[in-house]
């Protein structure tokens, strides 16, 4: 008698992130970045881009942050960028907090 032994592979569909436009509401991970997802980077078209310049909107105020570094995986198109830690002192913001990213522009930095 042969055994055979059958594998089934389960894919599990995930959950992607749809979002094209700006205004973009996000919530800041414990590291105190931002996720920019890969669809919102290639529409935006600043996939080969280092720094930005990031207009934020908390809890009313309007923060603007020059110059930017967005951190880049290997093998997708998102970003990440870290919110400078004397701008979440002022403002109080801190992991779980939910912002909203208003623009997001390549700096000057960059050329």
């Amino acid at each position: 008698m042969v055994d055979v032994v059958v594998r089934v592979t389960v894919r599990r569909k995930l959950e992607r992130f749809n979002v094209t436009t700006l205004p973009f509401t996000v919530r800041l991970y414990i590291n105190n970045q931002v996720l920019l997802p890969a669809s919102l980077v290639r529409a935006l078209g600043i996939t080969h881009i280092r720094f930005a310049d990031v207009d934020l909107e908390y809890k009313g105020f309007m923060i603007e942050l020059k110059g930017v570094r967005l951190l880049r995986t290997r093998h997708t198109d998102s970003r990440q960028f870290t919110i400078p830690r004397g701008v979440r002192e002022l403002y109080g913001i801190g992991p779980g907090d939910t912002i909203k990213v208003l623009s997001i522009r390549p700096s000057v930095i960059n050329q």
